[in-house]
This record gives structure tokens, C-alpha cells and sequence, in this order.
């Protein structure tokens, strides 16, 4: 695994063999012998570059997590301060969260353990958390993964918003009648999937009513951007939108015709040998999002 993690991330068995100080064919002789075992393919090989293969990729972030610990396994009775942390955690999360909430605090984690090494994803897609070697993902939504752990968090009050460009050009919809003569910014995960339209409870029923609409987004800042340029009506969670509304640049419509709150989730795959720079990142991901989320208490 060592040499392994040393000629992925050189990218060359030669400039690895000279690193390590062992002759280039045992390199290449290990890295055949860990593929076997593994029965995949880690690395793509060319006359001029070693390239990761996709598992190769997904191989390579839990193997530099395993070596950490077996690291600090090793130096644990050395170290003066034994709640040290050290290691890489990968987390994911979308953009708006790791914008607002998230990437603000963060000093303070870093600060209190300057040894320990976040890689913050953000991103629209649903990762794949085992796969792309993902500690833990905070998720809006239902949740449909099986083998997965979900800790709830709380949930996202949903509002209606448009701009002051917006209705100044269309008026101010008071009706679910009023839609058929308003435009909805639509907001997909996949472009090309449909679109469910305008989402709404009425007697603790979901219920949702088909719209126009020029503009199909499947980004959350997009989404937030088409609505203050005027585009159309969007669904979002209040706290996402929240400065833009008290600033004046977002209007809410319609308030008694929300769509349900969306549940947030920090999910993982095991609480079985969870390594501690994990367990901790994950209180203080979860402790943030829930301050962060108060403003919705209101």
C-alpha cells in the first residue's frame, strides 16, 4: 500500500523506486501483486504517465486514510498530545451549504487541530460516498441508499421567491390560478429529467402543479441566480435565501402554498472503526449546520 500511495501520487514507478530506494521492478512487481489482490485494475500504465483508474482513485483515498492511521497507531504513546488529530477527511456537501454555513467556520476546526486535512466536495450530483472514498455527505432530501447511516439534522422550511425585476414585469401571483400566467425557474438533478413543477402542501398532502418555464438549471446557484436576474419563480430552502430576502433583492410569494420542509442528513457508511479525526469532524459538521439552520427557527 505504501508503494502504491507513492507511485499514484508521482504518477511514475521510476521517480517512486527512487524515493523509496528499491529497484523499479519490485515496484512494479508490489503494485501487481496489490491489483491481484484486490482483483482491479489501480493504475492505467503508458510509455510516459501512470494514471489512477477510477478505482484506482477510490483505492488510493482510503488507502492514504489507512496508512494515517496505522501511522498514528505506531506514534501514539509518543505524542505529548494523545487527542491530536491527523489525517485527511473528505466531506461533501452543496454549494450553497459549503458557501454559507461550512466554509466560514472552518478556521476554527483547522486552528484547533493543525494537523488535520479537509477536502471539502461541493457539488450538485449525489456522489457515491463508498466509492469515491467520501467519509461523510450532508444531504437534503429523501434518502435512498441502502447500507448507508443516516443522522438526521433538522428541516429546511421551504419558501417561495421572485425578484422585484420579476414582478415588476409579470405582477405578484396570490393564487395557484395566477401560475398559468407566471414563469417557474425549473430545477432538475439531471438535465433532461422532468421537471415536477410547482410543489405545494395542501391538507398534509404534496401536491404539485405543472408550470411554464424558459429556464431549466441543475445547480443551486444557478437556481439562485436565474431567480434575482428576473427568470422566474423558484423553491428553495428559507435559509439558503435568507440574505437575499432581508437585502431586498428577493421577494417570498404565495407563504401559504410552501412546499414541505426538506429533511438534511449527515450520512455515512459505518460506525464501525471510525477513525476519531472522523467522529470529530462530524460533530463539528453537524453542530455548524444546526446553528446555521436556527435562522429557520424564526
Amino acid at each position: 500500500m505504501r508503494i502504491f500511495s507513492r507511485v499514484a501520487a508521482l504518477s511514475s514507478f521510476t521517480q517512486a523506486a527512487d524515493q523509496l530506494g528499491l529497484p523499479r521492478a519490485t515496484v512494479s512487481t508490489a503494485v501487481q501483486q496489490l491489483e491481484n489482490l484486490l482483483g482491479a485494475r489501480l493504475l492505467h500504465r503508458t510509455t510516459r504517465k501512470v494514471l489512477l483508474t477510477q478505482d484506482g482513485q477510490a483505492f488510493y483515498a482510503r488507502c492514504t486514510d489507512a496508512l494515517t492511521d496505522m501511522d498514528a497507531l505506531q506514534t501514539m504513546f509518543q505524542q505529548k498530545n494523545a487527542n491530536t488529530l491527523k489525517g485527511r477527511v473528505r466531506i461533501d456537501m452543496s454549494t450553497v451549504m459549503a458557501r454559507n454555513a461550512v466554509l466560514p467556520r472552518l478556521p476554527e476546526l483547522l486552528q484547533l487541530h493543525p494537523q488535520l486535512e479537509v477536502e471539502v466536495s461541493s457539488t450538485e450530483r449525489r456522489v457515491d460516498l463508498i466509492r469515491e472514498g467520501f467519509d461523510c455527505v450532508l444531504r437534503a432530501g429523501k434518502l435512498a441508499e441502502p447500507g448507508l447511516i443516516s443522522r438526521p439534522l433538522c428541516a429546511l422550511r421551504m419558501t417561495n421567491a421572485v425578484s422585484p425585476a420579476y414582478v415588476a414585469r409579470h405582477g405578484l401571483p396570490r393564487t395557484l390560478a395566477d401560475l398559468a400566467q407566471h414563469q417557474l425557474v425549473h430545477y432538475v438533478a439531471v438535465l433532461g429529467a422532468r421537471s415536477d413543477g410547482f410543489e405545494y402542501v395542501e391538507h398534509d398532502t404534496d401536491c404539485t402543479l405543472a408550470m411554464p418555464g424558459q429556464l431549466i438549471v441543475n445547480n443551486a446557484e444557478a437556481y439562485q441566480a436565474a431567480c434575482v436576474a428576473g427568470l422566474g419563480i423558484i423553491q428553495a430552502p428559507y435559509v439558503g435565501l435568507r440574505a437575499l430576502l432581508l437585502g431586498g433583492q428577493l421577494i417570498q410569494v404565495l407563504p401559504q402554498y410552501e412546499a414541505r420542509p426538506m429533511p438534511l442528513s449527515l450520512v455515512y457508511a459505518s460506525r464501525r472503526n471510525q477513525a476519531a479525526r472522523v467522529r470529530v469532524v462530524m460533530d463539528w459538521l453537524a453542530r455548524v449546520v444546526l446553528e446555521y439552520c436556527a435562522v429557520d427557527a424564526g
